[in-house]
């Protein structure tokens, strides 16, 4: 009887660890196999607003796209905590920050209300960890804004706001600020604003309970002149940051100091290989694998997924490779299932989604023959109960 209870608990644990290492996927996800993900646009003859599909976690193969909702512009998206929310940038007019409430069983969603985002040209925006805020950066505004979420998903008017000055660069030439994304630290008590006009990751203290900003001291992570400082993500361990430069085509690696909110530049490495010309091309994402194993980037222009290893202890990368090539036009963004086994990347100018298995051990892409069509996509965000 003793031995049946071992190998009773023996079982418990290693399905335990099978459970674990499919992330936070609900049941039903894990019964069905299919993982729901919605599809940010731009307008177009083939695209009115965002869509949702779904991923087959054991082939890779997507659903047709299916119109959610009607929006203008909705380019980037994100999920509230409780699954209940979803919020969208409109880049259309003045800028604003669109609420929408998610039917669970359709996948529809219905708009609450919207608010003004703060500045011009909103690209990029958060939900914290608590649920209580969506934290947006505006491009053209060079500016951050914090809007408050009511109990029913609607925004309120914004109750912080940052706004970023131009600075002189090199042969005196003026350069004005273009908040390109912003992120929160493991934490929620820091907020870094990438900004590729004036080549810093602005840091700023976050207060969840009054929605506002503050900056902090140290002020910013630092990369090289004209690099253009684009989008941000954290490694696992939160102990290391990866910020994708759209000018230079490299990635600059951060050690941080959870305590200051400090980012310390380490190692900046490039996303194409040597000799490549790179006029007219730029980087847009850079994605880390749930492994933590992985740093991925997307080469516009190129038209590739740059791939690198993560070196365990220092947070560096080495290159791992180019993929994704000759499969879509413009890899605007890009994005990797929560369980880690593939990866979806975007062809704003081909209208497209690939799908590409990613090998558990070397990191590299493998084709899985599966696409879908949707007009201009800008943003994927997976959904899971």
């Amino acid at each position: 009887m003793f031995r049946c209870l071992l190998l009773t608990v023996s079982f418990v644990c290693l399905m335990s660890l099978r459970l674990i290492s499919v992330s936070s996927l609900s049941a039903d996800e894990t019964t069905s196999g299919k993982l729901r993900f919605y599809i940010g646009t731009y307008k177009s003859p083939a695209s009115e607003g965002i869509y949702r599909s779904e991923l087959e976690l054991a082939t890779g193969k997507l659903s047709e796209p299916v119109l959610a909702v009607k929006a203008g512009n909705p380019s980037f998206l994100a999920i509230h905590p409780n699954k209940r929310f979803l919020y969208a940038v409109s880049e259309e007019g003045g800028g604003a920050v669109a609420a929408y409430a998610i039917d669970h069983a359709s996948g529809n969603l219905t708009l609450l209300n919207q608010q003004p985002s703060g500045g011009a040209g909103p690209c990029h925006l958060i939900v914290d960890r608590s649920g209580t805020h969506v934290l947006v950066a505006n491009y053209s505004g060079g500016n951050a804004s914090v809007l408050p979420i009511g109990d029913d998903g609607k925004l309120g008017p914004q109750t912080g706001h940052v706004q970023h000055e131009s600075i002189t660069g090199s042969n005196n030439k003026k350069k004005v600020p273009l908040a390109h994304s912003i992120n929160l630290d493991a934490a929620g008590r820091f907020a870094f604003v990438c900004d590729a006009g004036v080549d810093k990751v602005f840091i700023y203290k976050y207060d969840s309970a009054k929605g506002s900003l503050t900056p902090n001291d140290p002020p910013a992570g630092i990369v090289a002149t004209d690099a253009a400082p684009r989008h941000f993500a954290w490694h696992p361990d939160g102990k290391h940051g990866y910020a994708i430069n759209e000018s230079e085509l490299s990635i600059t690696v951060f050690d941080y100091n959870a305590d200051s909110g400090a980012l310390t530049a380490v190692q900046t490495i490039s996303t194409v290989p040597e000799g490549v010309n790179r006029k007219g091309y730029s980087t847009a994402e850079v994605v880390v694998h749930p492994s933590g194993k992985f740093v991925y980037g997307s080469n516009r222009g190129h038209d590739t997924i740059a791939g690198f290893k993560v070196d365990a202890s220092t947070g560096r990368l080495t290159a791992i490779g180019q993929f994704a090539e000759g499969t879509m036009k413009v890899p605007r963004n890009f994005n990797i299932d929560p369980t880690g086994r593939f990866a979806l990347v975007e062809g704003q100018e081909t209208d497209n989604i690939v799908t590409f298995r990613i090998d558990a051990t070397t990191g590299e892409f493998q084709p899985t023959g599966h696409s879908v069509k949707v007009g201009k996509p800008v943003c994927i965000k997976f959904f899971s109960l």
